[in-house]
């Protein structure tokens, strides 16, 4: 279940996103559900408030350069997924 966390400080995070502007461009495309039961692999997000509910940390950041995932939002759950199957992140957001 990807229960998300974004965190103020880099330092705390597991890992650097960068949200990108075209889905050609992503390492994973998510898709944002609307309770926590809902959440379920890399690619289904639910954001949590507070660390102790979080099954992954991430620092937003600007640039694709800085970042260790690039990601892009979509807007049906049947969208979302890894377009990078290679990629060291899949499988550990959840």
């Amino acid at each position: 279940m990807a229960k998300i966390l974004e965190v103020k400080y880099e330092s705390q995070a597991q890992a650097r996103v960068c949200e990108v502007a075209y889905e050609s461009q992503a390492d994973l495309c998510w898709h944002e559900v609307g309770y926590d039961t809902q959440a379920s692999g890399d690619a289904a997000w639910f954001f949590v408030a507070y660390e102790n509910q979080a099954s992954f940390k991430i620092f937003k950041v600007k640039y694709e350069s800085q970042a260790d995932l690039k990601v892009f939002k979509v807007k049906y759950p049947d969208q979302a997924g890894w377009r990078n199957l290679s990629h060291p992140l899949k499988g550990k957001l959840g």
